[in-house]
């Protein structure tokens, strides 16, 4: 007993490590944990001696275990690139400053977007060594290839992220003010101040889950997503907005009534919004734990 007591005390020292891998794999909290909970019961079931490198070790299971759930995942689903928001990460605003830096460091939405449409392999291979650093001699016992493909993996990967995810504006301050115009054109019903906040191509993405037919939508431009002014003013008026960090970056956790809606995340760029994310799947925001946040 004291032996496991010991190693799950080791473990319990890399499980943040495990869990960062796990979700920039999988873009879903509870399939980030349970990739971690399958870590544990493998290494519970090793002979601890045999391993020289206890982080490294759990980093290649954990990697493992995310890339057989991701091929599961397409396996499964009818349309395997049918799309979807990835799970958000919901912060305080007004946490502390050691908080701050831990959610400043955290993957982003819109890269999050992109690591969906990249096949297991290729995601594994960009998250493991661009996010984490692993060599891709490693990488390569994962995906059962050489380290040369390893490296083409993770190549191809990011020619896909540079090209399409957008680079956030790093300052938070700038980040708030623009998502504050945002609302406020939106209670207003202001299509030139809507539009002035708006990039020339920004893209919108709505995942209401099952209640609407066909998945999430996905609007293009400025013209598309400008035309949902009434749709922004309605909800603006019905809904009670909170300011929040979705992933790092400026959002609103928006609620009627005591009951949580929606969650919106703003990637600013350049001074103007690039794109916007909303999750209103009910099932999926029931699922979300916003205890931490402050009344």
């Amino acid at each position: 007993m004291e032996e496991h007591d010991f190693l799950a005390g080791l473990f319990e020292e890399h499980r943040s490590h495990l869990r960062a891998v796990a979700y920039r794999m999988l873009g879903s909290l509870s399939e980030a944990d349970d990739a971690v909970q399958e870590s544990w019961l493998r290494l519970a079931a090793s002979p601890s001696d045999d391993i020289d490198n206890l982080g490294g070790w759990l980093t290649t299971v954990v990697g493992r275990v995310c890339l057989d759930m991701l091929r599961s995942r397409r396996q499964r689903r009818e349309h395997p690139l049918e799309a979807r928001l990835p799970d958000p990460v919901v912060s305080d605003e007004s946490a502390d400053p050691e908080r701050h830096a831990l959610v400043a460091d955290s993957v982003g939405l819109a890269l999050l977007v992109v690591l969906e449409s990249l096949n297991p392999a290729e995601r594994l291979a960009f998250v493991l060594h661009d996010m984490f650093g692993m060599p891709f001699e490693q990488i390569a016992l994962i995906v059962d290839r050489s380290p040369a493909a390893a490296r083409k993996l993770a190549s191809r990967a990011r020619q896909r992220v540079q090209g399409t995810a957008p680079v956030p504006d790093p300052d938070p301050v700038v980040q708030r003010r623009v998502v504050d115009a945002f609302l406020a054109a939106a209670r207003g019903g202001d299509m030139e101040a809507l539009v002035s906040v708006l990039a020339p191509d920004v893209v919108l993405r709505a995942d209401a889950g099952t209640l609407v037919p066909g998945g999430m939508r996905v609007l293009d431009g400025v013209a598309a997503v400008s035309g949902q002014l009434a749709v922004f003013q309605r909800m603006a008026t019905a809904a009670t907005a909170r300011p929040a960090l979705v992933n790092g970056a400026a959002g609103l956790v928006n609620t009627i009534d005591g009951d949580l809606f929606s969650i919106m995340c703003f990637t600013v760029a350049d001074g103007r919004i690039a794109e916007i994310d909303i999750l209103s799947d009910p099932d999926r925001l029931a699922a979300l734990d916003l205890t931490h946040l402050q009344p």
